[in-house]
């Protein structure tokens, strides 16, 4: 799966360059690198999709910053860092990352739609490489 996303990230972002905008990540990046999760969810859109492991789910905002403030406490950050942004012929912008916590390494996908002026995460991956 995770080589799948990887693949995917970079066959869509070379067809595509320029479209993703990499700031639009920014609030989210600095969130997952400091393992806030109330920050986090800030860039939510009203549900989000979740895969935590391989375990996927769909929450509320207010369901989100439990599950990933769980995540975080479990598995606190040590690094993170986008590695690759991209676009999907739809105007889909997504977010490649690395996460780091101690001896592991996790794949992180943020997939984000525009919803009126700002772009709201509707899924988040972490899957442990």
């Amino acid at each position: 799966m995770k080589r799948f996303v990887l693949v995917l990230a970079c066959i869509v972002g070379s067809i595509a360059p320029g479209w993703a905008q990499p700031e639009i990540f920014n609030p989210a990046r600095d969130a997952i690198k400091k393992g806030d999760a109330a920050a986090l969810v800030k860039t939510f859109a009203v549900s989000v999709d979740i895969n935590l492991e391989g375990n996927i789910s769909t929450y509320s905002k207010a369901q989100s910053e439990f599950v990933l403030r769980e995540f975080f406490k479990k598995h606190p950050v040590t690094d993170f860092a986008v590695m690759h942004t991209g676009s999907s012929k739809g105007g889909l912008q997504f977010a490649v990352g690395r996460y780091l916590t101690g001896g592991d390494v996790y794949t992180v996908l943020i997939r984000v739609r525009q919803v009126g002026e700002p772009y709201l995460v509707h899924e988040i991956s972490f899957v442990k490489e």
